[in-house]
């Protein structure tokens, strides 16, 4: 009868004990804290653990490398290395480079691409066949260079931990979540977008191939059609078959950026604590949503193509963004994979890292965190009102809170 007893009372506390067991995990495996870099320091580690240190140094070599002619590069492009846009303040991170886009409003209403595609190319490989805006496309702007730390944790976040996000925020705040094509995966299959000022990629595989090409000009596997200049061919200047990108440089790009450690925090202080606070009660974090949670282990991600490894499974990040598009008034009128609700729409951009930036918002045409968020309207109108009510202390206290993540 004492062992019938024990083995109840014993089985009693393990029923109790259970719930306790997997608080703050994800299907039974423990969330754990993402590992970050220290932004303030020259040389921290940047690896996740996603690689080994040879790995990682063999993709990062990949990164930082600069394509020429024999190699494919152009005939249209960018730039000629993926570093040389994402380099603030070290290798994978954002820049003060920005893109240019245009087009034109036909009679229906709707955005229209210039000729060739919204893309404007700074740079060719001759004269002759330099993109340049043409009068009849008045839509234009700038994109400034978003920085990749800590893109493998995004690229894991859950469709349905995104979805549960945006459902929950009120109404007027609401942000609007796109399903974009998986370039790597089965035709047809799509994924929530997450990576791009429009949302426009949901894969750093696919991110990784569309850049190669748009903006190097260098057709690989998943973007196999050369661009034009200005809707015109480019074949007398194009020497090199494609694809070009014969060594699948995509993959290592791909892995580079999972690899990426996102930015640490500074060390909380009063003044940041108060600005915590404020941040909160004005609802910014509404949209600049602090936390989440990666897929569990093993989670197929990306149309099938990618399972969530151990290195970036459960791990809880603070990126402050729930990488959905809002119209907040500053939106340029540039259409890609949302359709044309999205013509004035805008990516919400992650705040982690803010101090490592000097050109703000979209366009990069705000220089100061203040004026960013005086930029404000639309969706965040009342937003921006709340903040301009507050003193000139809390505001400082709130910039100072954004200048910590």
């Amino acid at each position: 009868m004492k062992f019938l007893k024990m083995l109840v009372f014993l089985l009693f506390a393990a029923v109790l004990a259970y719930p306790l067991m997997f608080a703050g995990s994800v299907s039974g495996q423990a969330v754990t804290e993402a590992p970050t870099q220290d932004l303030n320091a020259l040389t921290d580690d940047l690896n996740n653990g996603l690689l080994d240190p040879v790995e990682f140094a063999t993709v990062e070599g990949a990164f930082k490398e600069v394509d020429d002619i024999a190699r494919g590069l152009g005939p249209c492009y960018n730039s000629d290395s993926c570093a040389q846009c994402h380099q603030t303040p070290d290798i994978g991170g954002a820049s003060q480079i920005a893109e240019f886009r245009a087009g034109h409003v036909n009679g229906a209403g709707d955005f229209v691409d210039a000729p060739g595609g919204s893309l404007i190319n700074d740079r060719a490989l001759a004269a002759a066949i330099q993109e340049r805006v043409s009068s009849a496309d008045p839509v234009r702007t700038f994109r400034i260079t978003l920085g990749t730390f800590g893109d493998g944790f995004v690229e894991a976040i859950a469709n349905s931990t995104l979805q549960n996000n945006v459902g929950n925020q009120p109404l007027g705040q609401r942000g609007t979540l796109i399903s974009v094509p998986v370039a790597e995966a089965a035709p047809g299959q799509t994924r929530i977008g997450r990576f791009g000022w429009k949302d426009q990629q949901a894969s750093l595989l696919s991110f990784s191939g569309d850049a190669y090409l748009n903006e190097m000009g260098i057709t690989n596997r998943l973007f196999g059609t050369e661009n034009t200049s200005n809707g015109n061919s480019v074949a007398a200047f194009d020497t090199v078959a494609d694809p070009e990108d014969v060594e699948n440089d995509i993959d290592e790009f791909a892995s580079f950026m999972r690899a990426l450690r996102p930015p640490s925090r500074l060390p909380s202080t009063i003044q940041i604590a108060a600005g915590e606070a404020l941040f909160n009660s004005l609802n910014c974090d509404v949209c600049h949503t602090p936390t989440f949670v990666t897929a569990p282990l093993n989670t197929a991600i990306n149309g099938g193509a990618f399972r969530v490894p151990a290195a970036l499974a459960s791990k809880r990040i603070h990126p402050f963004s729930d990488f959905a598009l809002h119209n907040i008034g500053t939106g340029d009128g540039i259409v890609q994979n949302g359709g044309q609700g999205t013509a004035n729409q805008l990516r919400t951009p992650p705040l982690w890292g803010l101090r490592g930036r000097i050109r703000l918002m979209h366009d990069g045409e705000t220089l100061t965190v203040n004026e960013a968020i005086l930029r404000h309207a639309g969706q965040a109108q009342g937003i921006r009102n709340a903040y301009n009510a507050l003193s000139v202390a809390q505001k400082q206290a709130v910039i100072a809170f954004l200048l910590s993540i």
